[in-house]
């Protein structure tokens, strides 16, 4: 069964100022290899890419984005016409509360205080926007010794039907070491592997679903 499917990945950049941002670590490895592996499979994929990240593959679908905002813009174009959507992205968790027109002037005897606000909660946005033929994958990325743990809340508080779950160690590394927990109590782990691996495992497990 040949599936749409919408994957997301790589870092968001949320700015302060007309050239500073804030953002973090992600390299879109894992995202690409996702996309490459249902590519492979049959399956039709779009890709939503952050900037900065390796390049994709000349034959893939991708649109690139540069803050959380820009995501959810691309999300409301295109979540309505996929069955999957596997949300990779490493979305801020946090963005300037306000951004300064033009470029902070560096003064050596002044500080600066950086005021936070949480972003959109996209995961969860769009969760509960799907449709019942849709499912929505998400990623978690946590401590070792609570990855199980927080794993399970973070599946049921933003209502998924699936999530993936992986040691800070994963961020811009070769290999994965996966959690794989569903609503529907099933879970199911593996030891490190190369990511094209787990790309081919993390897929079978997503087509179990229909």
């Amino acid at each position: 069964m040949a599936l749409s499917m919408l994957i997301t990945g790589g870092p968001t950049r949320e700015p302060i100022d007309a050239v500073r941002f804030i953002s973090n670590r992600s390299s879109g490895k894992t995202a690409l290899a996702v996309a490459q592996a249902a590519m492979e499979a049959g399956h039709d994929v779009t890709m939503l890419l952050g900037c900065g990240t390796i390049d994709p593959p000349t034959d893939l679908r991708v649109h690139r984005f540069d803050s959380g905002d820009d995501l959810k813009r691309l999300l409301d174009t295109h979540f309505e016409s996929c069955d999957v959507l596997i949300m990779a992205a490493a979305v801020a968790d946090f963005q300037p509360a306000c951004v300064a027109d033009g470029k902070i002037p560096r003064d050596p005897t002044k500080q600066i205080s950086l005021h936070l606000q949480p972003t959109s909660d996209l995961v969860a946005i769009m969760a509960s926007r799907r449709r019942h033929h849709q499912r929505v994958i998400a990623f978690a990325l946590e401590e070792p010794q609570l990855l199980a743990q927080r794993a399970a809340e973070k599946l049921r508080r933003k209502d998924v039907d699936a999530i993936i779950a992986n040691p800070l160690n994963t961020v811009d590394a070769d290999t994965i070491k996966p959690l794989w927990l569903t609503t529907k109590g099933h879970r199911d782990s593996a030891e490190a592997m190369p990511k094209p691996d787990f790309a081919r495992w993390l897929l079978a497990r997503i087509e179990a679903l229909y």
